[in-house]
């Protein structure tokens, strides 16, 4: 998962706003998935953009790796083409 959602939003709601990833090449380009940049990845990672959803802050692990603000930037971006803003 790639959590997109503040820090602060996480620890007053008890929950996080994150999209899902995978190691399977998609058939999809952008906006529905992006390839992942992120250091630390185990194996070549894709985002998959129309996957948002919510979680509670206990269903998430420990972090594998970080995305760049860059990263987080175009994933917004592919969100805002999908829902048409």
């Amino acid at each position: 998962m790639l959590i997109l959602s503040h820090d602060v939003f996480n620890e007053r709601s008890g929950t996080v706003i994150a999209v899902a990833l995978t190691s399977q090449r998609p058939r999809a380009g952008f906006p529905l998935t992006l390839e992942s940049n992120a250091t630390g990845l185990p194996k070549e990672s894709w985002i998959k953009i129309s996957q948002i959803r919510t979680l509670s802050v206990e269903r998430i692990g420990r972090p594998l790796a970080r995305a760049s603000d860059e990263e987080v930037a175009r994933v917004v971006e592919g969100l805002n083409e999908i829902l048409g803003g």
